[in-house]
């Protein structure tokens, strides 16, 4: 009887072979928003790994052809809402590319709103890298690089809400320059006070940048995660129009500040920081760990612009230029900008109305979202977490 018991105990099981379909999302917290991916494993290991996105449209880019050109700039807030200072001046630089196209009508940006511009956009820069560092570290189960990302990300937020009032969707920059819904006049005690602040908060950051990488970076558990996965290579990366921290962590030097100049970054000393190979920890170029690396060091690149800003005087004069009407002349325009995701580009057709005809979004997070295919073939289900937030994708922004 004893036997028979000890004999029935386990249940012999023929081993698995079969494909398994598992969905992961949408309301998986690392996937980053409302993304549901489509798994098919065998065991563990992913044999493809499909996206499956839309649940976040809002429909933008068909609302623009309802709305004059400025109403639209709030929409814009809400496609990467992590950088919306970088989606509006985009959009904007658009616009007024167009708007220069009418002889009859010329008009400049003033000197003080291109500054405080960049100013501004380049804090957003630091703040949208912030938190992708956060999130990555939490999706690889650190949680503390989460909290003390989050810590010092507020220090920015504070001045966004200082100059503009709003935290997350700003709607500060506007088609001819800047909002001055707080004002700040040029040499007042209001913007010099203004301008010390910032120069605090980077007096305070910038050495923290280090501490992350040591908490982080060169750990060893990340590194292990990171190191030699998924690698995108330039061709690959080429190939499938990913830009941005995505393109350069594959080693290639382009960055459309540098390559194709807009506003005043033709002025500013600084440096592309691209992917390296790093035997030592066994980092390759394109892998998800230089991809994250290139992130953190774009960080103390915007701290050297802010800086330069800050060493002078802002301009004086307006903030905006002296627009009657934002009625753009009949044509057709794509510009593209360097958002911290990548190139954010706007496609905008005018038939001399204040409203467009058609506007169209080129979204850097939706190109690199469509390399995850690929990526993923043969790696672990784990693997795919970190891929995930290496790309670092906001869905606002692919979804639309």
């Amino acid at each position: 009887m004893a036997e028979q018991q000890s004999e029935s105990k386990f249940i012999e099981l023929e081993p698995f072979s079969e494909e398994m379909i598992v969905n992961m999302g949408p309301q998986h917290p690392s996937t980053h928003g409302v993304l549901r991916l489509e798994l098919k494993l065998d065991g563990e290991v992913v044999r493809e790994a499909i996206p499956h996105i839309g649940y976040l449209h809002r429909c933008f880019e068909k609302h623009c052809e309802k709305l004059s050109y400025p109403q639209i700039i709030p929409f814009t807030d809400r496609m990467d809402y992590i950088a919306a200072m970088n989606q509006n001046w985009g959009f904007c630089l658009a616009v007024e590319k167009l708007m220069e196209m009418d002889e009859k009508k010329k008009f400049e940006v003033p000197e003080r709103a291109k500054y405080l511009r960049v100013l501004i956009c380049e804090l957003n820069r630091i703040a949208s890298h912030l938190l992708a560092f956060g999130t990555y570290g939490m999706d690889m189960g650190a949680f503390t690089p989460f909290l003390y990302a989050f810590r010092d990300r507020e220090k920015i937020l504070l001045l966004f809400e200082k100059i503009c009032g709003a935290r997350l969707t700003y709607n500060y920059i506007r088609i001819g320059g800047v909002s001055e819904i707080i004002p700040m006049p040029p040499g007042s005690i209001v913007e010099q006070k203004f301008l010390d602040e910032i120069k605090e908060v980077l007096d305070y950051f910038e050495p923290k940048i280090d501490e992350y990488n040591s908490l982080l970076t060169n750990n060893s558990i990340f590194t292990e995660r990171t190191t030699g996965v998924a690698v995108m290579d330039k061709e690959m990366a080429i190939s499938y129009g990913a830009t941005g921290p995505n393109l350069r962590g594959a080693g290639l030097q382009w960055d459309l500040r540098k390559d194709e100049p807009y506003s005043i970054y033709d002025r500013f000393d600084f440096d592309i920081p691209y992917g390296k190979e790093v035997p030592e920890i066994g980092a390759v170029l394109g892998d998800c760990w230089n991809r994250y690396k290139v992130r953190m060091d774009e960080m103390k690149q915007s701290i050297r612009i802010i800086r330069q800003i800050l060493e002078k005087p802002l301009p004086d004069g307006p903030v905006m230029a002296p627009l009657k009407a934002v009625r753009p002349p009949k044509g057709e325009i794509y510009f593209r900008s360097e958002a911290p995701r990548g190139e954010l580009g706007f496609y905008i057709v005018s038939d001399g109305t204040p409203k467009p005809v058609r506007i169209k979004a080129r979204s850097p997070c939706f190109s690199a979202l469509s390399a995850l295919r690929e990526l993923s073939k043969g790696l672990m289900v784990a693997d795919i977490i970190a891929i995930i937030g290496s790309i670092d994708i906001v869905m606002g922004e692919v979804d639309r």
